[in-house]
């Protein structure tokens, strides 16, 4: 049953995947355009040569973006399948798709919201390239700490249902990880590499489209995986 679960988590991944590459293309990709086009002004305007492309932005925006979130949507298809079948009649009585859901949920608050309000997405020409690898282990941190704070949060939550009502202990759950998540917020360090003339509409506007991408792609993740895996009956007899 695992190895059919796993399959069906990947599989709803990769569909995922497609619909959030239909996102980024309508929504995000024009404004890497419109970052690509400020970066380039301001090069030339500094009398630096354009940087060679070893990859064209055409390829990039289509085939590349579609390849990428190809492999993102099955990875994490993949994990959520697992995150499923360890969840599954561990945490109440809930149907396998409304688990789907409080997972997919779960997930982009953890991996993607807590992580995104300290180190939002930044579109090209924002960032100095020698504080790549700083900004990207500060991220990185954030995330495994988001998700460590939501496993915890969890486990408290489903302790307490020993002593307390399903609303009780379950809103309890939630504010304890709402005060790690800021205790992590406060420790972990700020960075802030907006130039001061970049267009804030513009950034603000990538930003949208960054997080709405990672809204279908979960979003879709949760419904799909739900669909599929309440057909199983050997999962609706467990529920």
């Amino acid at each position: 049953m695992a190895g059919r679960v796993l399959l069906r988590g990947m599989l709803a991944g990769i569909l995922a995947a497609f619909l959030a590459f239909g996102f980024a293309r309508v929504v995000g990709e024009p404004q890497v355009d419109r970052a690509i086009a400020i970066e380039a002004a301001h090069d030339a305007a500094a009398g630096e040569p354009p940087e060679e492309e070893l990859v064209s932005r055409r390829v990039q925006s289509t085939l590349g973006l579609l390849t990428a979130a190809v492999m993102y949507g099955a990875a994490y298809g993949g994990v959520f399948a697992l995150a499923f079948a360890v969840a599954h009649g561990r945490v109440g009585r809930v149907s396998p798709r409304m688990l789907a859901l409080l997972l997919a949920g779960a997930g982009f608050v953890a991996v993607v919201l807590v992580p995104d309000l300290k180190y939002p997405a930044n579109p090209p020409a924002v960032g100095h390239a020698e504080t790549i690898g700083m900004r990207t282990a500060a991220y990185f941190e954030m995330v495994v700490f988001s998700l460590c704070a939501m496993i915890l949060s969890v486990l408290a939550g489903r302790s307490l249902l020993a002593r307390m009502d399903v609303w009780s202990a379950w809103l309890c759950g939630g504010a304890l990880f709402i005060v790690l998540v800021t205790v992590l917020q406060l420790t972990l360090p700020d960075i802030s590499e907006v130039p001061a003339d970049f267009p804030a509409a513009l950034l603000w506007r990538f930003r949208e489209g960054a997080l709405g991408m990672q809204v279908v792609l979960w979003g879709a993740l949760g419904l799909v995986f739900g669909a599929l895996v309440n057909r199983m009956p050997e999962l609706r007899g467990r529920a």
